[in-house]
C-alpha cells in the first residue's frame, strides 16, 4: 500500500511548492522511496521530462524540482495536467506531457470531467512505483464554488485514501496576515469525508518572536482539534525558484540595476506579460558581483551591460508589448553600441527579422510580423510543439560571448515556432548537429533553455560557481526538520 502526504494551502502562494519540495528531500534523506504529484498545475514555467508513452513531455517546474529533491527521475505522471496561460481567460492544456488543442478549447467545467480520469491514471501509475507520494494541492481545497470539479485537491485526496494511508498538512502564509482565520475557515469548509485527513497547520514565512503567536495556536487547536505542526521562519535566498513570481531567493525585482562598486555586471531581463520559464535565470542572481533586475521600461535599462529577452508563451503579443513600451528602440540602441543582447527561445524569435503565423498558433493569426531584425532569422508557427532534452555545444562564439565557445551543457527545448537562419553563423548545436543558436555582432540567440543552471556555463561566463539546487533542497529539508514537530513528521512519513 502506498502512503500519501498531502500539502494543502489556504491560498495560492501560501508555500505549498516550497513545503512539498522540502518534504520530498526529508523523505529521501530518510531512505524512503518518494515521488511528488500534482494532478493539475497552472504555470508557464515548464520542464521537459520522460513521458508515460515514451518520448518527451512537459510538466510544471515545481514538480520537476520536487522530483530532483526526491532523488527520482522526473516524469509526466508527476503532473499529468499542466495549464499554460495564454491570456486572462484562456490556457493551453498539456495532458500527460503533450498539448491538446481540443481540450484547450473546452470550457473549464466541461474539460475538468475529462481531465480528472487522466490525472487519476497518472496518480495510480506513480503510486504503483513508490512507497510514499507527496501530493501538492492547488490554490485552496476550500473553494466551495469549484468543489464538484476539484480533482486537484479533493479528488486526489480520495484517490490517495483508496491507495493507502493518507494524511494532510495545511500551510498558510502568516506574513500576509489573517493566518489563523485562513486555517480555521479552510478546515471548516473541507468536505466531511476529508476533514479528518488534516493532521497539522504549518505557519509559513514567520518573522519575529514566535512567542508572540500565543495563545493563537492553542485556540486554533481547541476550535478545530488540529495542532499547529510548526512555524517556518521567513527564509530569503533559499535557492528554490519561485514557480510563477519574479521575486524569490535573491532575485531583485525592483528594476534597479545600480552602480555600486561591488557590481561588476548588470543584467536586465525583460518581463513582458507572457514571460515563461523565468526560473532558469535564478542562478544569475547568485553570481558574485552580478546585479539582476526585471525591467519593463526603457528607463530601467539604464546602465545595463546585458539585455536578456526570455521565453514567451505568446511571442507576437510580447513583441507588441515591447514596441508599446519603447523597449524595441532601447534594445536596438544597446546592440548598436556593442552591448550584449541575449534571446532565449521566444526571445530569439523576437530578435529575428520576421514572424509568420497565418493559423494563429501563437495567438491572433497574422501573415507577417516584423521582428527586431537583430538576427537573420525567420520563424513560422505551427501546431506541433518541439519538446526535447539534449546536450548542446557552443562553437565559434565571439565578442561578449566568446567564453562560451566549445562549452557543452545539458539543455531543453519547448517551442512552437520553427526558426530558420536566413544567413549568419550558427554557434549552438544540439546532439544531432542541428543549429539552435545564432550570433550576429554582440547579439546571441539560443533556442535552448536551462543554460544558466549548468556550472560549466557559469564558470565560462563569470568565472564563478553558485550553490547547487541540491544544496537548496537540503537547506529546505533542514528548515522543515528543525521547525516541524518531530514525532508528527515521523508519523506523516510512515516512520
Amino acid at each position: 500500500m502506498t502512503r500519501a502526504l498531502i500539502v494543502w494551502g489556504t491560498s495560492s502562494g501560501a508555500g505549498k511548492s516550497f513545503l512539498a519540495t522540502a518534504l520530498c528531500r526529508v523523505a529521501a534523506r530518510r531512505g524512503l522511496d518518494v515521488a511528488p504529484f500534482k494532478a493539475q498545475n497552472m504555470s508557464n514555467n515548464a520542464r521537459v521530462v520522460a513521458c508515460a508513452g515514451g518520448g518527451w513531455g512537459e510538466i510544471g517546474s515545481a514538480q520537476y524540482f520536487q522530483a530532483l529533491a526526491a532523488r527520482v527521475q522526473p516524469h509526466t505522471d508527476m503532473n499529468p495536467v499542466l495549464l499554460k496561460p495564454e491570456g486572462d481567460t484562456a490556457s493551453q492544456v498539456v495532458l500527460h506531457g503533450r498539448a491538446d488543442a481540443a481540450l484547450s478549447k473546452l470550457p473549464w467545467r466541461e474539460r475538468s470531467a475529462l481531465l480528472a480520469p487522466a490525472a487519476h491514471e497518472g496518480f495510480d501509475r506513480l503510486a504503483a512505483r513508490h512507497e510514499l507520494i507527496v501530493v501538492e494541492g492547488a490554490g485552496s481545497p476550500a473553494e466551495i464554488n469549484l468543489a464538484p470539479q476539484d480533482y486537484v485537491n479533493l479528488g486526489t485526496a480520495r484517490w490517495a485514501m483508496a491507495a493507502g494511508p493518507t494524511a494532510a498538512l495545511l500551510v498558510t502564509d502568516i506574513d500576509r496576515g489573517g493566518a489563523f482565520a485562513h486555517c480555521h475557515g479552510t478546515w471548516a469548509l473541507l468536505p466531511d469525508d476529508l476533514r479528518g485527513l488534516l493532521q497539522g497547520y504549518v505557519l509559513n514565512r514567520f518573522r519575529g518572536d514566535v512567542a508572540l503567536l500565543e495563545p493563537g495556536p492553542q485556540q486554533l487547536q481547541q476550535l478545530t482539534g488540529v495542532p499547529v505542526a510548526g512555524v517556518l521562519p521567513l527564509r530569503r535566498g533559499h535557492g528554490l525558484p519561485e514557480e510563477d513570481g519574479l521575486l524569490d531567493g535573491g532575485l531583485q525585482g525592483d528594476g534597479v540595476l545600480g552602480r555600486g562598486a561591488a557590481v561588476k555586471l548588470r543584467v536586465a531581463v525583460l518581463a513582458p506579460p507572457h514571460i515563461s520559464n523565468l526560473d532558469e535565470f535564478l542562478p544569475l542572481a547568485q553570481v558574485p558581483g552580478l546585479r539582476l533586475a526585471w525591467v519593463r521600461s526603457p528607463a530601467q535599462l539604464e546602465g545595463a551591460d546585458w539585455i536578456v529577452l526570455p521565453g514567451s508563451k505568446q511571442v507576437s503579443g510580447d513583441l507588441a508589448w515591447l514596441r508599446v513600451q519603447g523597449l524595441d528602440l532601447a534594445i536596438r540602441r544597446h546592440a548598436a553600441a556593442g552591448g550584449a543582447v541575449l534571446g532565449v527561445c521566444g526571445g530569439v524569435q523576437m530578435l529575428g527579422r520576421s514572424l509568420h503565423d497565418p493559423q494563429g498558433h501563437d495567438g491572433e493569426a497574422f501573415e507577417h510580423l516584423p521582428g527586431l531584425d537583430l538576427l537573420p532569422l525567420s520563424t513560422h508557427f505551427g501546431a506541433t510543439k518541439r519538446l526535447r532534452a539534449t546536450p548542446v555545444r557552443f562553437v565559434g562564439t565571439r565578442g561578449p560571448w566568446v567564453a562560451l565557445s566549445h562549452v557543452v551543457a545539458p539543455a531543453y527545448e519547448i517551442r512552437c515556432g520553427q526558426t530558420q537562419a536566413d544567413a549568419g553563423t550558427a554557434v549552438l548545436h544540439d546532439s544531432d548537429g542541428e543549429a539552435i543558436g545564432w550570433q550576429r555582432g554582440s547579439v546571441l540567440g539560443v533556442c535552448a533553455h536551462g543554460l544558466f543552471e549548468n556550472p560549466s556555463v557559469l564558470q565560462a561566463l563569470f568565472g564563478a560557481s553558485v550553490p547547487t539546487l541540491d544544496h537548496a533542497f537540503d537547506t529546505l529539508a533542514d528548515l522543515v526538520e528543525e521547525h516541524l514537530n518531530p514525532p508528527l513528521l515521523a508519523r506523516l512519513l510512515g516512520q
